[in-house]
């Protein structure tokens, strides 16, 4: 009876410490999320959204984080900067992530990264932008203005000449984004004849449509965000200025400009951009075939999509790499020049925490979808580089501007 009884407990505590094992092997690991969903970005952050769900579809599918789900906790900010740091708080204390994927602006990031380094969380930013941050705990996924605005006016000096005026919103991402286009202009020979940065919410620019008939640029390098600002380029065509003023943007396109614009007012922009939907290679044929399935096909993808999808499978790619998703294990494992083949093309985790990637220079055209121009391989975030080396210097913390 002793015996029996003996082999029934033991039969019991090992089938009870199996039953544990499991439950922890089977856990899920929680990421964060906070994007525009509604308010006047959604036309960003609701396909960011989509992307880091199926990206971590995708993930989950493959098997995980070594066996573990991936389980996604999102936040509407509803285009409301105080809303991320409230998420934020909320995702790092009460929910416990291990990781963070969130914002659009500049002053998203801004605010957010403070709050990932306090709390020494891997923070992705998926956007383009002026470039130049600089933290440890921060990653950047989009294309920063030493890929893009570089290679861009280049080609605006050669096709339109040497004059250029700059309409930009005026916070950061603008501002920081026309000292850059000056810094260029300086480098290839030219000079800014006129710049206007206007507020989000303006929707009437014929002030700024006289001061670029004063100014008689070759070209404008136009840069808006959101809803209202959309209408420059519109009452830009309106004006009879479309033909006789070329127009050259970093941004154009990244949230589906050429559909919401006229056909006429779209044709003939000329952008850079790290990813458009005309990119011809296995990856994106694979990424916009599971994007057709699970949403339909009533998206033009944007960059900002592609930059979330791609964070967010770095990410995994690093903690697959070293079995864990502790911050110091991962960061790491990014830092160790970590690629991955994206729907943009191979890009590559550098020390300054922002990818080597391949930028197209594409033109809008009247069917409101781009035609390729040229396509620049491998390009290097020149001043992050330059600035900003994670590795040699982890405690640097910084936003480098142009002088």
């Amino acid at each position: 009876m002793k015996k029996s009884c003996f082999r029934f407990l033991s039969k019991t505590f090992v089938i009870g410490a199996l039953i544990t094992v499991s439950t922890l092997e089977a856990k899920e690991i929680k990421i964060g999320a906070i994007f525009d969903l509604s308010g006047g970005l959604n036309v960003y952050g609701v396909q960011q959204s989509k992307a880091l769900h199926l990206a971590v579809e995708d993930i989950n599918r493959k098997g995980g984080l070594y066996g573990n789900k991936v389980k996604v906790i999102e936040y509407d900010s509803q285009s409301e900067l105080s809303k991320y740091t409230q998420y934020a708080n909320t995702l790092i204390r009460k929910d416990k992530i291990t990781a963070l994927f969130a914002g659009l602006t500049s002053s998203s990031r801004e605010a957010l990264r403070p709050l990932a380094r306090r709390a020494k969380l891997p923070y992705f930013y998926g956007s383009l932008y002026e470039g130049g941050a600089c933290d440890k705990y921060t990653f950047v996924t989009g294309s920063s203005a030493s890929q893009g605005m570089k290679n861009l006016i280049e080609w605006g000096i050669k096709e339109y000449g040497k004059r250029i005026f700059i309409m930009a919103p005026s916070y950061n991402f603008g501002t920081i984004s026309g000292h850059w286009v000056k810094e260029y202009a300086k480098q290839f020979g030219a000079q800014v004849v006129g710049e206007d940065y206007l507020s989000l919410t303006l929707s009437d620019f014929s002030p700024t449509i006289q001061k670029i008939q004063r100014a008689k640029p070759d070209f404008v390098v136009a840069l808006p965000v959101g809803t209202n600002q959309n209408g420059f380029l519109e009452q830009f065509t309106a004006a009879g200025l479309k033909g006789k003023i070329g127009v050259v943007s970093t941004n154009h396109g990244s949230g589906n400009q050429q559909i919401v614009l006229s056909p006429k007012a779209g044709n003939g922009v000329v952008a850079t951009s790290m990813y458009f939907d005309g990119v011809k290679n296995p990856d994106n044929d694979a990424f916009k075939a599971a994007w057709l399935k699970k949403y339909g096909n009533n998206d033009t993808i944007i960059q900002g999509a592609v930059n979330i999808w791609t964070a967010a499978q770095m990410w995994a790619k690093a903690a697959n790499n070293v079995k864990s998703v502790a911050s110091s294990d991962v960061i790491a494992e990014l830092e160790s020049g970590l690629s991955f083949n994206a729907p943009n093309g191979q890009v590559t985790m550098l020390a300054s925490h922002h990818l080597k990637q391949d930028i197209y220079l594409i033109k809008g055209n009247m069917n409101q979808k781009f035609d390729l121009i040229t396509e620049f391989k491998g390009v290097l975030p020149e001043f992050e580089e330059a600035k900003c080396n994670l590795v040699k210097y982890p405690k640097l913390v910084k936003h480098f501007e142009p002088q």
